[in-house]
């Protein structure tokens, strides 16, 4: 099952980036792993929802047309699952034919609404507010994680 997770932007903070390069590499042991590097538009007249239907529009244009995909919206508000059940919703993706996964992370203004009401799933990885950059990170390294669960590995405990 490949797994795509675009970008709004570059990473700017080094050590963030350091993080996000060394668990794409263990990630890809696992599961082929696209990470497009959107460029967004700055349009500092713009009102936050209309960045955000912007990056919204950016955001979907990266999922595959055809194909059985799965399409996750990271949010605050949606569901709280731990490392085992995002391990388990990647095997049930997995037994059921999934192709595709792109993970969709907002830019520092978070999601538009279309991308959450165009999504499969809502999940949310913490009750905590952490940066756009700092989710990239966090989100690498429990789907590493979640495939540890899967393969019975130590890493997990």
């Amino acid at each position: 099952m490949k797994i795509i997770i675009p970008f709004l932007g570059k990473t700017k903070e080094k050590f963030l980036q350091t993080g996000i390069d060394e668990y794409l590499k263990r990630l890809r042991h696992y599961s082929p792993v696209t990470v497009p590097v959107i460029r967004t538009v700055k349009d500092r007249q713009a009102s936050e929802d209309k960045v955000k239907q912007i990056e919204a529009g950016l955001l979907l244009e990266r999922i595959p047309a055809s194909g059985s995909t799965a399409v996750v919206a990271l949010d605050p508000l949606g569901a709280t699952i731990d490392s085992p059940a995002l391990a388990a919703l990647l095997q049930q993706w997995q037994n059921q034919g999934t192709g595709t996964v792109t993970w969709l992370i907002g830019g520092h203004l978070g999601l538009h609404s279309s991308v959450l009401q165009q999504s499969d799933k809502v999940i949310s990885l913490s009750a905590l507010t952490f940066t756009h950059e700092m989710t990239r990170l966090i989100l690498l390294e429990q789907l590493y994680r979640a495939y540890t669960i899967l393969g019975g590995h130590k890493y997990h405990k």
